[in-house]
């Protein structure tokens, strides 16, 4: 595998910013363009519904979810990290005269500006807030489990944890309808092997019962049965509505701050202290991957981003050297670790989450059933 600028191997994308360094799955066709970029305009194309007929598909379902939320206090549920695209999410639905109940997980990584952001949003929105407070312990038990295990989606503890949550609440409050950040034009090129399934909980629990030491009571968990459950029978599925409007992130930064009071990090998901040392010093250090790429690319396939300026992007570096020292610090004795402990970590050979326990053929034999059925479930309907 290329792993670095210097390896005689190396080609970067002659359209994004995207490189073969770390990632085994780029290919390039005859022009130097990397197959991200055809993906990225395969999934605009089907996914993306913008001007006039995106205004109408968002209006039908403001509507269903107006409908169903009839006799509720609430007609939607969306998460709330304090990042942009979630801020927009609930700045969008309230300017559609829904009524959202916010979600935010509280890990014990929130930067002081994502505590005050959120303030700001909740307040300025007037809407309510379900903050679910993770066990520290617990939460800190499987960040490390992850750490030793040498697998490259550390995130997943977090956002299994706050999608579990959120699907929970949903089911007991009655609420149809998970509006979701998530969306093409700022975020959909990445590296399969950077990222790993969110709602793999048997791989979770897998990597947690051989690395972990704190046995899991309160942990907001989804396993298979509980997705059949919320899928199938409650049919929650995230809506992304933001593939339905013109989404320009530098624009959209500029609305929130104005509307919201909202401060940018300056860096994607840099709202949590952990997740910035994560994507700014473990990826890069230990696996060799730059998650700006991705970012960076994903914009310039949507021209809001000029590939020179990206370019000119990727060449600064990833952290201040004295914000690092600070960081890295409060990191390693928040999670109980000594600098000779994480160097070894550093240092230890990468794995891949499928050496554990996975979901995976369930889920797929699951939804090969769907299939199969979907002509005699649209029926009895």
């Amino acid at each position: 595998m290329v792993l670095s600028k210097d390896d005689p191997e190396y080609r970067q994308c002659t359209f994004t910013v995207m490189d073969n360094i770390a990632d085994p799955d780029i290919k390039f066709d005859g022009k130097g363009i990397c197959n991200y970029y055809y993906d990225y305009k395969t999934a605009e194309q089907n996914e993306v519904v913008t001007e006039k007929m995106g205004l109408t598909k968002l209006e039908q379902l403001v509507n269903q979810m107006k409908e169903a939320g009839k006799g509720n206090r609430y007609d939607c549920i969306i998460g709330l990290s304090g990042g942009v695209d979630s801020t927009y999410v609930a700045y969008l639905v309230t300017q559609f005269g829904l009524r959202p109940l916010a979600v935010h997980l509280d890990n014990g990584w929130n930067s002081e500006l994502a505590v005050k952001n959120i303030e700001n949003i909740v307040n300025k929105l007037n809407i309510d807030l379900y903050t679910i407070v993770v066990d520290w312990i617990e939460f800190r038990d499987i960040q490390l489990s992850y750490l030793n295990a040498s697998v490259i989606d550390i995130e997943i503890v977090s956002d299994h944890a706050i999608l579990a949550a959120m699907y929970k609440l949903a089911s007991e409050k009655k609420i149809g309808f998970i509006v979701s950040g998530t969306n093409v034009v700022t975020e959909h090129i990445m590296p399969p092997s950077w990222i790993y399934r969110k709602m793999d909980y048997a791989n979770l629990k897998n990597i947690h019962d051989i690395y972990g030491k704190v046995k899991l009571k309160t942990y907001p968990y989804m396993d298979f049965k509980r997705y059949v459950y919320y899928s199938a029978f409650l049919k929650l599925n995230p809506i992304s509505i933001l593939n339905y409007v013109p989404y320009d992130k530098k624009k959209v930064k500029q609305i929130i701050a104005q509307e919201l009071d909202w401060r940018d990090y300056g860096g994607k998901h840099h709202e949590s202290l952990f997740t910035k040392f994560y994507q700014a010093y473990i990826l890069p250090q230990k696996f060799k991957v730059d998650k700006r790429k991705p970012h960076l690319s994903t914009l310039i396939c949507s021209s809001q981003l000029g590939r020179d300026e990206a370019l000119r992007e990727l060449e600064k570096p990833l952290y201040d050297e004295n914000e690092l020292t600070t960081d890295k610090e409060y990191v390693l004795k928040k999670l109980g670790l000594s600098h000779e402990q994480f160097e070894a970590i550093l240092l230890a050979p990468s794995r891949s989450h499928l050496e554990f326990k996975s979901d995976i053929k369930q889920k797929q034999y699951y939804m090969k059933i769907l299939q199969k059925t979907q002509k005699l479930r649209t029926f009895f309907r």
